[in-house]
Protein backbone atom coordinates (compact mmCIF):
# COMPACT_ATOMS: atom_id res chain seq x y z
CA UNK A 1 0.00 0.00 0.00
CA UNK A 2 1.35 3.30 -0.79
CA UNK A 3 0.54 6.72 0.12
CA UNK A 4 0.29 10.17 -0.96
CA UNK A 5 2.19 13.24 -0.09
CA UNK A 6 1.11 16.32 0.04
CA UNK A 7 2.60 17.21 -2.91
CA UNK A 8 0.71 14.71 -5.27
CA UNK A 9 -1.41 16.02 -7.62
CA UNK A 10 -4.42 13.70 -6.36
CA UNK A 11 -4.02 15.21 -2.80
CA UNK A 12 -4.06 19.02 -3.90
CA UNK A 13 -6.33 18.81 -6.78
CA UNK A 14 -9.03 16.45 -5.67
CA UNK A 15 -10.09 12.85 -7.08
CA UNK A 16 -11.29 14.08 -9.70
CA UNK A 17 -14.71 12.87 -9.15
CA UNK A 18 -17.62 15.10 -9.41
CA UNK A 19 -19.46 13.88 -6.43
CA UNK A 20 -16.10 14.22 -4.17
CA UNK A 21 -16.28 16.93 -2.24
CA UNK A 22 -12.10 17.19 -2.50
CA UNK A 23 -12.60 18.33 -6.04
CA UNK A 24 -12.58 22.15 -6.26
CA UNK A 25 -15.84 23.81 -7.39
CA UNK A 26 -16.24 25.17 -10.73
CA UNK A 27 -16.57 29.18 -10.65
CA UNK A 28 -20.53 30.29 -10.75
CA UNK A 29 -21.44 32.14 -13.72
CA UNK A 30 -23.42 35.30 -12.81
CA UNK A 31 -26.73 35.56 -13.55
CA UNK A 32 -27.75 38.08 -16.32
CA UNK A 33 -30.10 40.60 -15.16
CA UNK A 34 -33.01 40.61 -17.27
CA UNK A 35 -34.55 44.55 -18.42
CA UNK A 36 -37.78 45.11 -18.36
CA UNK A 37 -40.32 47.58 -19.00
CA UNK A 38 -43.60 47.31 -17.12
CA UNK A 39 -42.96 43.75 -17.83
CA UNK A 40 -41.92 43.96 -20.66
CA UNK A 41 -38.16 42.20 -21.30
CA UNK A 42 -36.10 44.25 -23.81
CA UNK A 43 -33.96 41.86 -24.92
CA UNK A 44 -34.52 37.60 -25.22
CA UNK A 45 -33.36 35.18 -22.07
CA UNK A 46 -29.65 34.68 -21.87
CA UNK A 47 -29.12 38.11 -24.29
CA UNK A 48 -26.77 40.71 -22.24
CA UNK A 49 -26.91 43.73 -24.63
CA UNK A 50 -24.59 46.61 -23.60
CA UNK A 51 -25.94 49.33 -21.57
CA UNK A 52 -26.43 51.69 -24.57
CA UNK A 53 -28.29 49.30 -26.31
CA UNK A 54 -30.77 48.37 -23.21
CA UNK A 55 -31.27 52.56 -22.85
CA UNK A 56 -32.38 52.92 -26.25
CA UNK A 57 -34.28 49.72 -26.18
CA UNK A 58 -36.16 50.58 -22.88
CA UNK A 59 -36.80 54.74 -24.48
CA UNK A 60 -38.17 52.76 -27.35
CA UNK A 61 -40.62 50.65 -25.60
CA UNK A 62 -41.69 53.60 -23.27
CA UNK A 63 -42.70 55.11 -26.51
CA UNK A 64 -44.16 52.41 -28.17
CA UNK A 65 -46.25 51.58 -24.79
CA UNK A 66 -47.65 55.34 -25.07
CA UNK A 67 -48.90 54.88 -28.52
CA UNK A 68 -50.45 51.63 -27.64
CA UNK A 69 -52.38 53.83 -24.75
CA UNK A 70 -53.44 56.13 -27.25
CA UNK A 71 -54.43 53.44 -29.86
CA UNK A 72 -51.60 54.32 -32.14
CA UNK A 73 -50.60 50.70 -32.03
CA UNK A 74 -52.09 47.39 -31.61
CA UNK A 75 -51.30 45.85 -28.32
CA UNK A 76 -48.56 42.57 -28.23
CA UNK A 77 -49.48 39.43 -26.55
CA UNK A 78 -45.52 38.67 -25.98
CA UNK A 79 -43.54 38.99 -23.50
CA UNK A 80 -40.39 40.48 -25.00
CA UNK A 81 -39.98 44.27 -26.65
CA UNK A 82 -41.10 43.84 -30.76
CA UNK A 83 -38.50 45.16 -32.99
CA UNK A 84 -39.75 48.34 -34.67
CA UNK A 85 -40.50 48.84 -38.03
CA UNK A 86 -40.49 52.25 -39.93
CA UNK A 87 -44.16 52.91 -39.97
CA UNK A 88 -44.05 51.95 -36.79
CA UNK A 89 -41.29 54.55 -35.95
CA UNK A 90 -43.06 57.07 -38.23
CA UNK A 91 -46.17 56.76 -35.59
CA UNK A 92 -44.09 57.45 -32.56
CA UNK A 93 -41.90 60.47 -33.96
CA UNK A 94 -45.57 61.84 -34.64
CA UNK A 95 -46.98 61.58 -31.40
CA UNK A 96 -43.75 62.87 -29.70
CA UNK A 97 -44.20 66.17 -32.73
CA UNK A 98 -47.72 66.12 -31.07
CA UNK A 99 -47.26 65.83 -27.74
CA UNK A 100 -43.15 67.65 -27.28
CA UNK A 101 -44.40 71.77 -27.21
CA UNK A 102 -41.29 73.60 -28.31
CA UNK A 103 -41.38 76.83 -27.15
CA UNK A 104 -40.24 79.59 -29.87
CA UNK A 105 -37.79 81.90 -28.03
CA UNK A 106 -38.38 85.71 -28.37
CA UNK A 107 -36.87 88.34 -29.09
CA UNK A 108 -35.53 89.67 -25.73
CA UNK A 109 -34.13 86.07 -25.24
CA UNK A 110 -32.51 85.93 -29.01
CA UNK A 111 -30.67 89.63 -28.18
CA UNK A 112 -29.70 88.51 -24.43
CA UNK A 113 -27.95 85.39 -25.81
CA UNK A 114 -26.34 87.56 -28.59
CA UNK A 115 -24.81 89.91 -25.74
CA UNK A 116 -24.08 86.96 -23.99
CA UNK A 117 -21.96 84.99 -26.69
CA UNK A 118 -20.56 87.41 -28.96
CA UNK A 119 -17.04 85.41 -28.88
CA UNK A 120 -18.93 82.21 -30.21
CA UNK A 121 -20.22 84.50 -33.06
CA UNK A 122 -17.20 85.93 -34.54
CA UNK A 123 -17.18 85.86 -38.75
CA UNK A 124 -13.80 84.81 -40.05
CA UNK A 125 -11.38 84.21 -36.49
CA UNK A 126 -8.98 81.79 -37.34
CA UNK A 127 -5.07 80.87 -35.76
CA UNK A 128 -2.38 79.81 -36.92
CA UNK A 129 -1.48 77.14 -34.17
CA UNK A 130 1.12 74.19 -33.54
CA UNK A 131 1.07 71.39 -30.88
CA UNK A 132 2.36 69.06 -28.94
CA UNK A 133 0.06 66.15 -28.39
CA UNK A 134 0.68 64.12 -25.64
CA UNK A 135 -1.60 61.41 -26.34
CA UNK A 136 -3.86 59.56 -23.20
CA UNK A 137 -3.81 55.82 -25.06
CA UNK A 138 -5.63 52.73 -22.89
CA UNK A 139 -2.87 51.63 -20.33
CA UNK A 140 -1.12 54.55 -20.23
CA UNK A 141 0.37 56.19 -16.99
CA UNK A 142 -1.69 59.70 -17.02
CA UNK A 143 0.30 60.99 -14.09
CA UNK A 144 4.06 59.72 -15.61
CA UNK A 145 2.24 61.67 -18.83
CA UNK A 146 1.29 64.59 -17.39
CA UNK A 147 5.13 65.18 -15.61
CA UNK A 148 6.16 64.73 -18.82
CA UNK A 149 4.25 66.99 -21.04
CA UNK A 150 4.65 69.87 -17.93
CA UNK A 151 8.73 69.18 -17.83
CA UNK A 152 8.58 70.11 -21.63
CA UNK A 153 6.04 72.89 -21.85
CA UNK A 154 8.62 74.62 -18.98
CA UNK A 155 11.72 74.19 -21.23
CA UNK A 156 9.24 75.60 -24.22
CA UNK A 157 8.31 79.21 -21.56
CA UNK A 158 11.72 79.73 -20.91
CA UNK A 159 12.65 83.44 -22.29
CA UNK A 160 16.30 81.92 -23.74
CA UNK A 161 14.54 78.95 -25.29
CA UNK A 162 15.82 78.49 -28.60
CA UNK A 163 13.74 79.55 -31.82
CA UNK A 164 13.67 75.84 -33.52
CA UNK A 165 13.04 74.08 -29.98
CA UNK A 166 9.30 73.53 -30.12
CA UNK A 167 9.70 72.22 -33.80
CA UNK A 168 12.27 69.93 -32.43
CA UNK A 169 10.06 68.42 -29.42
CA UNK A 170 7.17 68.33 -31.84
CA UNK A 171 9.02 65.75 -34.00
CA UNK A 172 10.36 64.15 -31.06
CA UNK A 173 7.53 63.84 -28.12
CA UNK A 174 3.89 65.03 -30.32
CA UNK A 175 1.63 61.87 -31.03
CA UNK A 176 0.21 63.64 -33.62
CA UNK A 177 0.99 63.16 -37.51
CA UNK A 178 1.24 67.38 -36.97
CA UNK A 179 4.57 66.18 -36.02
CA UNK A 180 6.49 65.95 -38.72
CA UNK A 181 5.61 69.52 -39.76
CA UNK A 182 7.24 70.69 -36.29
CA UNK A 183 3.47 70.44 -34.85
CA UNK A 184 2.15 72.93 -36.95
CA UNK A 185 -1.59 72.75 -37.69
CA UNK A 186 -2.21 75.51 -40.24
CA UNK A 187 -4.52 77.91 -39.77
CA UNK A 188 -7.56 76.87 -37.98
CA UNK A 189 -11.31 78.39 -37.06
CA UNK A 190 -12.93 77.32 -34.14
CA UNK A 191 -15.11 74.84 -36.15
CA UNK A 192 -11.74 72.73 -36.74
CA UNK A 193 -11.33 71.92 -33.21
CA UNK A 194 -12.38 69.81 -30.63
CA UNK A 195 -15.14 72.00 -28.69
CA UNK A 196 -12.85 71.81 -25.11
CA UNK A 197 -10.15 73.31 -27.16
CA UNK A 198 -12.03 76.09 -29.21
CA UNK A 199 -13.12 77.05 -25.70
CA UNK A 200 -10.01 77.74 -24.82
CA UNK A 201 -8.28 79.31 -27.72
CA UNK A 202 -11.31 81.02 -29.36
CA UNK A 203 -14.05 81.80 -26.71
CA UNK A 204 -12.58 82.31 -23.70
CA UNK A 205 -12.00 86.07 -23.01
CA UNK A 206 -8.57 85.50 -22.24
CA UNK A 207 -8.02 83.93 -25.71
CA UNK A 208 -9.12 86.91 -28.00
CA UNK A 209 -5.65 88.28 -27.88
CA UNK A 210 -2.02 87.42 -27.93
CA UNK A 211 0.47 84.98 -29.44
CA UNK A 212 3.06 82.52 -28.01
CA UNK A 213 3.33 79.63 -25.99
CA UNK A 214 0.29 79.03 -24.07
CA UNK A 215 1.34 78.86 -20.26
CA UNK A 216 -0.46 76.16 -19.50
CA UNK A 217 -1.44 72.17 -20.77
CA UNK A 218 -4.96 72.26 -22.92
CA UNK A 219 -6.65 69.01 -21.66
CA UNK A 220 -8.84 67.29 -23.94
CA UNK A 221 -10.39 63.84 -24.92
CA UNK A 222 -7.18 63.54 -27.42
CA UNK A 223 -4.81 64.09 -24.37
CA UNK A 224 -2.65 66.75 -23.20
CA UNK A 225 -1.47 69.75 -25.67
CA UNK A 226 1.55 72.47 -25.37
CA UNK A 227 -0.36 75.18 -28.01
CA UNK A 228 1.75 77.89 -29.60
CA UNK A 229 -0.06 80.41 -31.19
CA UNK A 230 1.44 81.73 -34.01
CA UNK A 231 -0.52 84.17 -36.07
CA UNK A 232 -4.40 84.96 -35.17
CA UNK A 233 -7.16 86.53 -37.42
CA UNK A 234 -9.38 88.43 -34.90
CA UNK A 235 -11.95 88.14 -37.31
CA UNK A 236 -15.19 90.44 -37.21
CA UNK A 237 -18.34 91.05 -34.70
CA UNK A 238 -21.47 90.62 -37.25
CA UNK A 239 -24.85 92.50 -36.00
CA UNK A 240 -27.63 90.93 -34.24
CA UNK A 241 -29.56 91.20 -37.41
CA UNK A 242 -27.30 89.49 -39.58
CA UNK A 243 -27.44 86.26 -36.77
CA UNK A 244 -30.90 86.55 -35.79
CA UNK A 245 -32.14 83.29 -37.95
CA UNK A 246 -28.65 80.93 -36.42
CA UNK A 247 -29.73 82.80 -32.78
CA UNK A 248 -33.17 81.53 -33.04
CA UNK A 249 -32.46 78.28 -34.54
CA UNK A 250 -29.79 77.25 -31.43
CA UNK A 251 -32.22 78.16 -29.21
CA UNK A 252 -34.86 76.28 -30.43
CA UNK A 253 -33.22 73.41 -30.37
CA UNK A 254 -32.12 73.48 -26.97
CA UNK A 255 -36.00 74.52 -25.79
CA UNK A 256 -36.73 70.91 -28.06
CA UNK A 257 -33.90 68.94 -25.68
CA UNK A 258 -35.62 70.32 -23.00
CA UNK A 259 -38.85 69.70 -23.40
CA UNK A 260 -37.99 66.04 -24.64
CA UNK A 261 -36.32 65.45 -21.57
CA UNK A 262 -38.92 66.54 -19.32
CA UNK A 263 -41.49 64.35 -21.51
CA UNK A 264 -39.04 61.34 -21.18
CA UNK A 265 -38.54 61.80 -17.67
CA UNK A 266 -42.52 61.90 -17.40
CA UNK A 267 -42.35 58.81 -18.79
CA UNK A 268 -39.93 57.12 -17.09
CA UNK A 269 -41.46 58.02 -13.77
CA UNK A 270 -44.84 56.34 -14.91
CA UNK A 271 -43.18 53.25 -15.53
CA UNK A 272 -41.80 50.23 -13.73
CA UNK A 273 -38.23 50.07 -14.44
CA UNK A 274 -35.94 46.89 -14.28
CA UNK A 275 -32.61 46.22 -14.95
CA UNK A 276 -31.65 49.36 -15.99
CA UNK A 277 -31.47 52.93 -14.68
CA UNK A 278 -32.75 55.42 -17.25
CA UNK A 279 -32.69 59.47 -16.56
CA UNK A 280 -34.40 61.05 -19.85
CA UNK A 281 -34.43 61.92 -23.39
CA UNK A 282 -31.24 60.03 -24.78
CA UNK A 283 -32.97 57.67 -26.91
CA UNK A 284 -32.35 58.76 -30.83
CA UNK A 285 -36.41 58.44 -31.26
CA UNK A 286 -37.06 61.90 -30.04
CA UNK A 287 -34.50 64.00 -31.40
Amino acid sequence: MTTQTPSSPAATQGCGSGSCQCAPASAAQPAVQEALVNGIALHAPGQQPDTDTLRELAYAELLRQQAVSQGLLPRRTGLTTPELGQAEREILEAMVDREVVTPHPTEVEGRRYYEAHKAQLLVGQALHVRHILFAVTPGVNVQALTVHAERALLELSHKGVAPGRFAQLAGELSNCPSSAQGGDLGWITPDDCAPELATELFHLEHAQTGTGVHPRLFHTRFGFHIIDVLERRSGTQPAYEEVRERIAALLTMQSRARALHQYMSLLVGGAEIEGIALEGADSPLVQ
